[in-house]
């Protein structure tokens, strides 16, 4: 701690000549003097590295020989009441905390996704004005509760430099907000305007790259205004212990060609800001001919929130350049004037999340919305085709699938309805009672050539009972449904019987020759026997055993 020599006083005398009186309190001078403690006329008892207050109720009680105090408050302690600018600063502390919440609220509801990503349009593009909210209202809050100590400290020190540090983040932060708000806008008026039509808007073209260039520039700027600003020595700020000291240390450093340059970025980043406006609303939304129609269709097409945020992201970066010139109004200094600070330096940043959150609950996700006109166009494709469509309601009336229904669920119900368990055994058992009905009483049951039919315990896909009765009536149906022949004659008329005969000029043609049950050798050449004698079928030898797949 340095003061000038006029504010350096001398020691109060004492009992004797090296005794003096603080706050009715005796000391040692030699013991003072030895560790270099010089009384200053601010009430603070300061060698150059410590310093404690004087004055009651924070004297000092005693001071040992080795320089150590008793009861001793320092001078960095908060002593005083809460001022105005407090008490300003806590008023907007829960203004943005309210904030705060409606932020979140907002992020929660237009975060979600209600359709698949596209790679396109990227979810997190969406949410990145939230983010930026949120980071706006996280260090205004954080700026204004260490404002507190600003006004309370007898000595200036560390809440200047927090709250000045984040406050200057919060200037970026709110720039951020303003420009991730129109640029999702025109992100969000091209999908709407692709929907349709995907192969509408090419990724190519000079639309295209200035769309993926202009981020990239937009946050070169704002992180510029952050290098210039943020990564430097804080420590001359809290140099504002008395009047010559805030001249020389204090008010230099807080108006240097560093701050004096940052605004510029902040304003470099508002002009792209507008001029992603424009660009989006050139060519997103109906265009007007003439000069004076398109500076009316600008401000037509311009969203009403636009209409606040964006003149107040200017009141941003133009108060963020009049402190750099002008330290009475700085939230750097600490008797600074709370009448010029918050309207300029909270305000405007406060206003802007307040929108966005205003905006973020009365709009519909825009999933959601995408949705919805979908269905509209759908309808309005529908009416020009007179196609009418029943409601959801009426599947479930007419015995549809309920509407809580699962897809296993569906599943289950199809098979059901198809065949499989207990309805499979009833369809068997029908089945055989209907073959049982079309069959003759008097039929023949015993020179039946293949086995009987099984016992019910080796009917496939049966899992109840059948009666013996099914079996004994299923008999008299075996030879049509299983292939079995009563007799050899009978057999080989039926094998005869190829087709209908052809009628021709002639009359009716013959069928067609006859063939056996098992192929024959070929004769040999030159033998006797003919074609027709080797083609003769074997009536009575023994039907062909199929052993496998491979013997067909």
């Amino acid at each position: 701690m340095t003061m000038n020599a006029r504010d350096i006083l001398a020691w109060p005398h004492g009992d004797n000549d090296t005794d003096t009186v603080l706050s009715g309190l005796h000391f040692n001078i030699t013991t003072l003097e030895n560790w270099n403690y010089t009384l200053f006329s601010n009430g603070t008892l300061s060698n150059g590295t410590k310093c404690y207050l004087t004055f009651e109720p924070w004297a000092p009680a005693l001071i040992f020989p080795n320089g150590t105090f008793i009861n001793a408050t320092k001078c960095w302690h908060p002593v005083y009441p809460i001022g105005p600018r407090a008490a300003t600063g806590l008023g907007f502390a829960v203004a943005f905390g309210l904030c705060l919440v409606l932020t979140l609220v907002a992020l929660n509801k237009h975060g979600r996704l209600y359709l698949p990503a596209q790679k396109r349009f990227h979810p997190i593009g969406r949410r990145w004005q939230w983010y930026w909210a949120i980071f706006t209202c996280a260090t205004a809050l954080i700026s204004l509760f260490t404002n507190i100590d600003v006004d309370r400290y007898y000595l200036p020190e560390i809440p200047i430099v927090l709250t000045s540090f984040f406050w200057y983040l919060m200037q970026i932060g709110a720039i951020a907000c303003s420009w991730e708000a129109v640029r999702h806008w025109g992100s969000w008026m091209e999908r709407q305007f692709i929907d349709p039509d995907p192969f509408r808007l090419r990724e190519e073209g000079r639309r295209y790259w200035i769309e993926f260039f202009l981020p990239l520039v937009a946050y070169l700027f704002m992180w510029l205004n952050f290098f210039i600003v943020v990564p430097r020595s804080w420590s001359k700020i809290e140099h504002q212990r008395y009047p010559e000291q805030v001249i020389t240390d204090a008010e230099p450093t807080a108006t240097d060609n560093r701050f004096k340059t940052a605004p510029f970025f902040l304003f470099a980043t508002w002009l792209l800001t507008v001029f992603s406006l424009w660009h989006s609303i050139r060519h997103y939304c109906p265009r007007n001919r003439g000069i004076i129609n398109r500076a009316i269709g600008l401000f037509k097409f311009t969203p009403t929130r636009f209409m606040l945020i964006v003149p107040l992201a200017f009141i941003v970066a133009l108060f963020q350049a009049m402190v750099a010139w002008n330290f009475t109004w700085s939230p750097l200094n600490v008797r600074g004037k709370p009448e010029a600070i918050y309207p300029g330096g909270y305000a405007p940043a406060l206003l802007i999340v307040l929108i966005q959150g205003i905006h973020g609950l009365t709009t519909p996700n825009e999933d959601r919305e995408l949705m919805r006109q979908r269905r509209e166009r759908g309808q309005t494709l529908d009416a020009e085709l007179g196609i009418q469509r029943k409601p959801a309601w009426w599947s479930r009336v007419h015995g549809g699938a309920a509407g809580n229904e699962t897809m296993r669920d569906r599943i289950m119900r199809n098979v059901c309805e198809i065949g499989g368990g207990g309805p499979t055994a009833r369809n068997v058992k029908e089945a055989i009672h209907t073959r049982a009905a079309e069959s003759s009483p008097n039929g023949p049951q015993d020179d039946m050539e293949m086995v009987s039919i099984p016992s019910p315990q080796h009917v496939v896909g049966v899992t109840g009972p059948i009666a013996p009765g099914d079996f004994a009536s299923a008999r008299h149906t075996a030879t049509r449904y299983v292939g079995m022949t009563p007799s050899a004659a009978s057999r080989q008329a039926e094998l005869m019987m190829d087709g209908p005969p052809t009628t021709t000029r002639s009359g009716m043609e013959p069928p067609p020759p006859p063939y056996t049950d098992r192929p024959t050798d070929r004769p040999p050449m030159g033998s006797n026997h003919s074609a027709a004698s080797s083609m003769s079928p074997s009536i009575n030898s023994s039907p062909v055993q199929v052993r496998s797949m491979l013997d067909v």
